[in-house]
Formats: structure tokens, C-alpha cells, sequence
């Protein structure tokens, strides 16, 4: 790839995009609203939808994670009327990876090779990231030269101003993040703390503007204010909802909805984090959130 086609594949892309979502979707009520905008949003052509591992209260385990996130996704199809993409929909990884050199064998990821190679660097495939990223190291290492085919766009990591990086979807697997991170694909960041914990929501606005429009709206809010109200016990709550910013990032004409920088790729460290070099490969950080622009974009969508 040359390096202007590089950078353009670091850049929102126009018009419709091909593009797939790697979700640990029953993890937290937030997968379930990025999973919808990307599915119901016209310019995204989804080609798979790939369940992650994940492992804390709402898992006994990685595979137990994945098991059910697999099972989320089939469920908010169903109540989007898009069963047809039930059979683009893929298990992941069972575990995480172990070191940084050997592949989690998993049909996402078999899909994810097979996919990127009916892409080319100036039609990209867009890998949009919301989970552990264990299923897209796994496939980078076992065919590294997909790396050219493909735009990462992960939701993982902190900013750089917080103190650490001991963020769920990078704590979880810190080699998959250091393969993806550091094999040169082009490589978009959604920061958690800091950047995407600006776009929240609340009880009031959701059963306002998306309660009685459907049944996948009245899935959303009922899930989100019963998790909401148990946490909170009484009191004022508002609901990160951060994993929607990777997908709005595909939908980020003339910025939009979130302001970005170009940067040399951070290196996530096993001890949490971020070493830096200046001769690594350039990759796009977001930096702000317009959560009122977007909100009015995820609204809409959903509801419609």
C-alpha cells in the first residue's frame, strides 16, 4: 500500500462502506445500541457479525462470554427483522490469546481472512472493534498480509491524559491489542476515559425520544433502565453508552460527530500503560465527542 492510500484509509470513508462488527454483545447494554446503529444505518454494508470473549459478572468464562454474546446478537436481529443476517453472523474466540505469536483458532476469524480477502486497500473492509480483540489479532497473525485490506476501528484503551490503560476491552487481552496496534494496518482509536465517556444518556431521554417506537427500542430502554436503576438504587444515573462512537466513526463526515488526530501508534504495555515511538506507523485518535450531534444520529436510526 502506498502511503497516500494509507492515509486515505485513515480518513471517514465516503458513501456506502462494507464493514463488520466485533462485539462481546451481552457484556454491557452498549454493544447492543452500536450493533443496531451499524445494522440499521444505510451507509453500512454489514458483511459479518462476530461474537468476542469476554469474562466478568455476566460470564462464568471467555467462551462462556462469546457463547452468549453469539446468542445476543441472533436475539437483537430478531427484533430488528434482519434474520438474513443470522448466517453472516460467527463464534469467536473461545480464549484469549496466550502470547503474541499464535492465533485462537475460531470461525470468526476464518471469516474475518476470508472477508478481507475479497477487499483491496483502495476498497477496505472496515473491521469496527467493541470488544476484547482477540478475533482480529487471531487472523492477523495467521494471514498478516490482510493488514492492507482492512480499517480497524477499535473502542479500546484510555486516553493518553488518563493514568492508565486498565480499560476492559485492552486489560482483557493486552497482546491482542499490541498485534493490532503494531502490525501496520491503518488503525482508528476510540479512547474510553476521556474521550467516549462523554456520550451518555439517561432514563428520561431514552424512554422520551425512543420508548413505544419499536420493538428493539423498547428492548434498549427496558435493558437499560432496569441495569441503570438496580446500580444506581435511587439516585440521579446516567449510562455510558461509548461503544456506539467506533461505529459513528464510519459515519463521521466533515466531523460531525467527533474531532480526531493523527498520531504514531501508542504501545499498550502489559503493565497498563502506553510506551511511545515516533518512527511507528501514523493511526487516528479521536479526541472529542459531539454527544448531542451523535445522540440525534442514533435516535433517529433506532427509531426508525
Amino acid at each position: 500500500m502506498t502511503h497516500e492510500q494509507y492515509m486515505k484509509n485513515l480518513s471517514v470513508p465516503q458513501g456506502v462502506v462494507d464493514c463488520v462488527l466485533d462485539t462481546d454483545t451481552y457484556n454491557e447494554i452498549d454493544d447492543q445500541f452500536a450493533l443496531s446503529l451499524m445494522v440499521k444505518h444505510p451507509k453500512c454494508n454489514v458483511k459479518a457479525l462476530l461474537a468476542a470473549p469476554f469474562f466478568n459478572s455476566n460470564s462464568t468464562s471467555p467462551e462462556d462470554g462469546m457463547v452468549r454474546s453469539y446468542n445476543e446478537i441472533l436475539n437483537l436481529l430478531d427484533l430488528m427483522g434482519k434474520s438474513e443476517l443470522k448466517k453472516v453472523t460467527f463464534e469467536g474466540s473461545r480464549t484469549y490469546l496466550k502470547d503474541e505469536k499464535t492465533p485462537v483458532e475460531s470461525p470468526a476469524a476464518d471469516e474475518l481472512i476470508r472477508l478481507a480477502g475479497e477487499h483491496s486497500p483502495e476498497k477496505p473492509l472496515y473491521v469496527v472493534a467493541i470488544g476484547a480483540i482477540t478475533n482480529v489479532a487471531s487472523a492477523l497473525i495467521k494471514k498478516p498480509e490482510i493488514k492492507e485490506n482492512i480499517v480497524v476501528v477499535w473502542l479500546g484503551g484510555h486516553s493518553e491524559q488518563w493514568f492508565d490503560t486498565n480499560e476492559f476491552n485492552m486489560m482483557q487481552d493486552v497482546a491482542a491489542a499490541r498485534v493490532v496496534m503494531g502490525c501496520g494496518c491503518p488503525f482508528v482509536q476510540l479512547p474510553c476515559m476521556g474521550v467516549a465517556s462523554t456520550f451518555y444518556t439517561s432514563g428520561p431521554e431514552l424512554k422520551y425520544w425512543l420508548e413505544g417506537k419499536n420493538p428493539l427500542c423498547d428492548y434498549l430502554v427496558k435493558h437499560t433502565c432496569e441495569a441503570a436503576d438496580e446500580y444506581a438504587k435511587g439516585l440521579i444515573w446516567s449510562r455510558i453508552i461509548w461503544d456506539v462512537t467506533a461505529v459513528a466513526w464510519l459515519l463521521n463526515d466533515n466531523d460531525r460527530f467527533m474531532f480526531t488526530e493523527v498520531v504514531p501508534s501508542p504501545i499498550p504495555q502489559y503493565d497498563f500503560h502506553y510506551s511511545h515511538d515516533v518512527r511507528r506507523h501514523p493511526v487516528r485518535r479521536a479526541t472529542f465527542i459531539h454527544r448531542d450531534s451523535l445522540m440525534r444520529e442514533l435516535f433517529a436510526i433506532l427509531a426508525s
